[in-house]
């Protein structure tokens, strides 16, 4: 039937667009990409500039993008990717070595597992779970210092971390996508091994 081409054309466009960018050279290209967003964040850390007034937490950038690529792109973020770049930022942010990296990987993997029906929800659903996900390793985290007797610091820098942190993820969110094209997967999606995303 005649009519039908344009819709054959479209279904065959689409099937080769999501075999390109489920092609094993995005997917380590993206992972590269994940190390190299890292390092960026790195390199305005070490700068000595003071952005944020000493009094204001600005949001946790690594946390909140290793979150939102987790939701919606589990590949783009293995486990040992996740584990090195927030272990090195744990020394680089003189946090105590190895525990909020070990709690982000927890959570992140939490978080791919939980992927696959948040991405069939809304975006305020996936927003409300990576907010959960953070809450929930904060307030270990906290925990944690307290029973080791090291100072947490103050309560109300940790809460206002927390909000903006949350705050921004949309915008996170929202940028891996326009710029990076890391969207959600769709139901019957599959990567380049077959396996369903």
């Amino acid at each position: 039937m005649p009519a039908s081409r344009p819709q054959q054309h479209l279904t065959w466009f689409r099937g080769t667009a999501e075999m390109a960018e489920n092609s094993p050279a995005r997917l380590w290209s993206m992972r590269a990409t994940y190390f190299g967003l890292a390092f960026v964040v790195f390199f305005f850390h070490l700068l000595p500039l003071q952005i944020m007034p000493s009094r204001i937490a600005g949001p946790d950038i690594l946390t909140v993008l290793t979150f939102a690529w987790a939701l919606r792109r589990p590949s783009y973020v293995p486990m040992l990717s996740v584990a090195v770049v927030m272990l090195l930022a744990d020394f680089l942010f003189h946090r105590p070595p190895g525990l909020w990296a070990l709690l982000v990987l927890l959570a992140a993997e939490w978080l791919k597992v939980r992927g696959r029906h948040v991405r069939e929800n809304t975006f305020v659903a996936e927003w409300i779970t990576a907010a959960t996900a953070l809450f929930v390793i904060t307030v270990i985290y906290r925990v944690i210092l307290a029973v080791l007797i090291v100072t947490p610091g103050m309560l109300s820098l940790w809460v206002m971390q927390y909000g903006m942190t949350v705050a921004v993820y949309p915008l996170v969110a929202a940028i891996s996508y326009l710029a990076l094209g890391v969207r959600r997967s769709t139901p019957g999606e599959y990567d380049h091994t077959g396996r369903p995303l």
